[in-house]
């Protein structure tokens, strides 16, 4: 007769740090499926800490609170008869031992996964592949299971044995053949991995691959949820033993996915979309400001509003994340800002209901130029006269930052950013930097997805609530009469395709001309990029939704002298 176990991957939004509510959150899940005849539920990686926890792992104080809290979750699950929980967690090394380190060099602890029943730890499996690219940095804050000679852990129920792994476990042979060759029939696996566009596709077929090698189904429990720069987009997922999709949870949102698995390899449960580029990248962009602000305590954002793209795109993705009444919109024109961008300022501040204010900067402009003017007789006007607007424009929004408490979104692309087409303690200014991984031609496209979708507006009427004329003008910072973003950039098509390569996969400047790009544009934009890394460094953190960001997987020096062409 065959077996079959219903599982569920608990698909939580935790927060690091929030040990009682992560707790909280994994006991409610668990306690939801006790209630449907679930005998499994797995929970994803540092569940119980949240992930990353960064340098709070080499705090003592805080890996025995998590030791603590382990402990709590297990007693208070006490009363669910029959229910095994597997959760995610740092673990220190050996019970009671010493988890300081004089070296950071030698990590005293594990990332662990430990199955909880009975109202007790009944075994605590540790992390053998520690990843140390990307985001990720493992390496300075754990040790590998191997290295205390730590092996599988399988764990009987219902007459079916289960594997543990723990996420970059997964993604190499080894771990996976060693939980097989201890008796595993299924394998759990708890991860916390970062979001980009695409990731999803590529962890399923990865996770395919590995349930053919091994020839077991995989259950794969996915973190939900932001931290800071990164985003975690859940779609959990169950694979059976020939690496076909059996079940799969939604994306970008708490879930509780049940699936059952069987003794022959097989899988079965919802199925779940996965969405396209263009709806993936707008829902980590909401996630990020959600829970950036929600998470820190931040009662509402502000946007300086421009009249041109990315603002209108920083706004917009606030509203979805924050509802209106918690975005404020500030207009600040000056004597270059041309009358449409006022009008297309206020109709999309009107189309979706936020506050929206104006405060004109001429007289500010003039009193700074006055009281400089005998520094700067005799010189020609240039970028310092354009930089004063920006700065004063970023004086006035952190002004009513301090003094309502709501955090200034920043409204810069990556485009500009790997430019330096950005003024510091200007356009630069602010909490948050929503856009700081979007390229300007994925503003584009971002902004026309959202409005090919039916939207009500605060009218309520439904269609876009960017103005067409936002999008179809050419992109200009209004520093000076007539002025484009083109007399100082190339064509942002060549502009991206161009730092995609350079920037985001490392390629050589010729590696870029051989693909057909002219070198004087190749190498001009390698010089912009390697000479405003002094910028990057003081801009603010922001959403990653590239497999490269600038953030923790951009660690160029700001004092170097190599060039590659």
């Amino acid at each position: 007769m065959q077996t079959k176990l219903k599982v569920a991957l608990a698909q939580i939004n935790a927060t690091v740090g929030d040990l009682d509510g992560n707790a909280r959150r994994i006991a409610d899940a668990a306690r939801r499926a006790h209630a449907d005849g679930v005998r499994v539920v797995v929970a994803p990686e540092l569940a119980l800490s949240g992930y990353p926890p960064e340098d709070l792992l080499l705090r003592p104080a805080f890996v025995r609170a998590g030791a603590g809290a382990l402990q709590g979750l297990a007693a208070a699950l006490a009363d669910c008869e029959g229910l095994h929980v597997v959760v995610g967690h740092p673990h220190p090394w050996g019970e009671g031992g010493d988890i300081r380190s004089k070296s950071h060099a030698v990590p005293r602890r594990f990332n662990a996964a430990s199955v909880l029943a009975g109202g007790r730890v009944q075994a605590s499996y540790f992390k053998r592949e520690l990843p140390n690219y990307q985001v990720f940095d493992e390496r300075r804050y754990f040790a590998s299971g191997r290295d205390a000679g730590h092996g599988a852990v399988v764990f009987d129920v219902g007459g079916l044995r289960l594997g543990l792994l723990i996420c970059e476990d997964a993604w190499v042979d080894e771990p996976a053949e060693r939980a097989r060759d201890a008796g595993a029939q299924v394998l759990c696996v708890l991860n916390a991995s970062p979001f980009h566009i695409d990731k999803a596709g590529e962890r399923e077929q990865r996770m395919a691959e590995r349930a053919r090698r091994a020839g077991l189904p995989l259950l794969y429990a996915h973190l939900v949820g932001g931290q800071d720069e990164v985003v975690f987009d859940g779609a959990s997922f169950a694979v059976d033993a020939g690496g076909r999709v059996g079940a799969r949870a939604p994306s970008f949102e708490e879930h509780l996915l049940v699936c059952e698995v069987d003794d022959a390899g097989g899988v079965s449960g919802p199925v779940h979309p996965l969405p396209a580029p263009e709806p993936q990248a707008w829902a980590a962009l909401v996630t990020g400001v959600r829970d950036y602000l929600g998470k820190n305590g931040f009662p509402g954002a502000i946007v300086g509003l421009s009249g041109g793209v990315d603002s209108a795109l920083v706004l917009a993705v606030a509203v979805d994340a924050l509802g209106a009444d918690r975005v404020r919109a500030v207009m600040m024109p000056s004597p270059y800002t041309a009358e449409i961008s006022w009008r297309d300022a206020s109709e999309m501040a009107a189309r979706l209901g936020v506050r929206y204010d104006e405060i004109p900067i001429a007289p500010m402009f003039d009193a700074f130029r006055d009281a400089l003017a005998p520094q700067f007789e005799g010189l020609p006007q240039d970028t310092t006269e354009e930089n004063l607007q920006a700065r004063i424009r970023g004086m006035l929004l952190m002004a009513l930052s301090n003094k309502t408490g709501a955090i200034v979104l920043t409204t810069g692309n990556k485009s500009e950013l790997a430019t330096g087409y950005c003024t510091l303690y200007g356009d630069m200014a602010g909490g948050f930097a929503v856009i700081k991984d979007v390229v300007k031609t994925r503003v584009y496209a971002l902004c026309h997805w959202k409005n090919a979708q039916p939207t009500r507006r605060a009218d309520g009427s439904v269609g876009p609530v960017i103005p067409e004329r936002i999008l179809t003008r050419a992109p200009s910072a209004e520093l000076k009469p007539g002025q484009v973003d083109q007399d100082s950039l190339p064509p942002y098509d060549v502009l991206d395709a161009i730092l995609q390569r350079y920037m985001e996969d490392d390629q050589t400047v010729d590696e870029i001309v051989a693909a057909g790009f002219e070198r004087a544009t190749v190498e001009r934009i390698a010089r912009m990029i390697m000479r405003n890394e002094y910028k990057r460094r003081q801009a603010p953190v922001g959403i990653r939704i590239t497999h490269r960001g600038f953030g923790r997987d951009w660690r160029y020096p700001i004092t170097s002298r190599f060039r590659d062409w």
